[in-house]
């Protein structure tokens, strides 16, 4: 298995998936993939959607072996939520 490195420090790497995502992503799959995944190829723009981290990535490297990946949760701001939620009283 080969280990691909980041090419990318962590600022460039979320400032250009953040960009292709608002320019060139979210109008093309927010409409009907509300909370999936969409993993981006932040050299390319390729993209692939799904509601696994890991079937996005995979088909996404499956196209693009040496792709850069940022991964967004459609609708959302964050990918994961770590941490308690507030129950809501019934």
């Amino acid at each position: 298995m080969t280990v691909y490195q980041p090419r990318y420090g962590k600022e460039e790497f979320a400032r250009r998936g953040d960009e292709i995502y608002e320019s060139q992503v979210r109008s093309q799959v927010e409409a009907d993939n509300h909370g999936k995944i969409v993993a981006i190829d932040i050299e390319t723009g390729a993209f692939e959607v799904d509601a696994s981290e890991i079937a996005a990535c995979d088909r996404l490297e499956a196209r693009h072996p040496d792709a850069q990946i940022w991964i967004v949760r459609i609708g959302s701001r964050y990918v994961r939520r770590f941490g308690g939620r507030m129950k809501k009283a019934v």
